[in-house]
């Protein structure tokens, strides 16, 4: 809803020139009032499928933009590959050895400094990492398959759950307030007004 009252706000002259001038919207105006479903609308201009995704991978992996962001992780994170390998796009445990390598051959040659949390990382703490990203792999792996997600609708699949599971945790949330604060809420008004009385 928001985005779509952006959209109707910037697509629309006047309703424009009103929020340069002003930085105010006119929630009742015209363009905001075309009974639009904005969620489909939304939904067919940014439609993602898992196979997107994988084209994405495919084309990201040993590109360009990759080896920039991977130099960039290193310099920002001064050679510490857990944060690295969690901030690197597509990036899994598999990737690492080749990560590394791009790594190792830009030091090399000099176009990154050598950090001692790189060159002298521990055995122990490179095996407690792929541990950790194999059990999030495992994770991942076992939710997809729970949640039966396949086609081509998988992702919008995951978002109608994941909404509906915040639905429930809300209505938890809300449930345990009330049975706190809802009879003591009554209680509070009973002292109160018996306060009043003396």
């Amino acid at each position: 809803q928001v985005l779509g009252k952006v959209y109707a706000v910037l697509s629309d002259e006047k309703q424009r020139a009103v929020y340069d001038e002003t930085g105010m919207v006119d929630e009742d105006a015209e363009a905001l009032q075309d009974g639009r479903d904005w969620l489909e609308y939304w939904q067919l201009l940014f439609k993602v499928t898992v196979k997107d995704i994988e084209d994405f991978q495919k084309s990201y992996k040993n590109s360009a933009e990759e080896l920039a962001d991977v130099k960039a992780a290193y310099l920002n994170f001064k050679g510490d590959m857990d944060r690295i390998m969690e901030s690197v796009m597509c990036a899994d445990y598999t990737d690492e050895p080749r990560i590394r390598e791009m790594i190792e051959q830009a030091i090399s040659s000099g176009e990154l400094p050598s950090f001692k949390a790189f060159v002298k990382e521990s055995k122990r703490k490179m095996m407690s990492r792929r541990r950790r990203a194999e059990k999030e792999a495992k994770e991942a792996e076992k939710t997809k398959d729970e949640l039966g997600l396949s086609g081509e609708n998988d992702l919008q699949a995951l978002i109608k759950s994941r909404g509906r599971d915040r639905e429930k945790e809300m209505d938890n949330f809300l449930a345990q307030l009330e049975a706190k604060y809802g009879n003591g809420a009554k209680k509070g008004g009973k002292k109160t007004s018996a306060k009043k009385r003396k």
